[in-house]
């Protein structure tokens, strides 16, 4: 099942944000996201032909898209820290200025603990964390059993609390 030409555009318009979150959260730096994000898509073009359907065309390119950052994270260290500070509500309403700042250190924290984590551990912890994929999505996605793919999680989410302590 190739996907043509013009369907091949709507897919660039409808994913290509997602896959700078993903790529930014794995690379941790803007302009080195817009690079994987780029190459994922010559790699999707390129590799148009040889998408069988089996799998939703959403999976297949987070699968591209997270290949494409790994590639490049195997160029360099991982040691970037990522930046962006996801905005948040507070549950009673508006927020302080000192508890924005608090949540912005918190989440600063987080991302940098995150930034730390092996490949193979941040992968799945972003795309099922801060993505919000589902289990199976994040399965099809690294080619894992559901089963593997929660030990891989469980190990991601010890190492990040590990590091957040040692944050401290």
């Amino acid at each position: 099942m190739a996907l043509d030409p013009e369907a091949f555009d709507d897919l660039v318009r409808a994913h290509t944000d997602r896959m700078y979150r993903v790529a930014l959260r794995l690379c941790g730096d803007p302009a080195e996201a817009e690079d994987v994000v780029q190459d994922a898509w010559i790699a999707a073009w390129r590799g148009r032909a040889s998408f069988r359907g089996d799998a939703a065309v959403s999976t297949w390119l987070y699968r591209v898209v997270t290949n494409t950052a790994m590639a490049h994270l195997r160029r360099r260290r991982p040691t970037v820290a990522l930046d962006e500070v996801p905005a948040g509500r507070l549950t009673d309403g508006r927020p302080s200025p000192e508890a924005w700042a608090l949540l912005g250190e918190r989440a600063s924290a987080v991302h940098r603990a995150i930034a730390t984590l092996e490949p193979s551990q941040r992968v799945p912890l972003v795309l099922r964390e801060l993505e919000g994929m589902s289990y199976e999505e994040v399965a099809g996605v690294l080619q894992v059993s559901v089963p593997v793919l929660h030990k891989r999680l469980y190990r991601a989410r010890v190492a990040l609390l590990a590091k957040l302590e040692e944050l401290r």
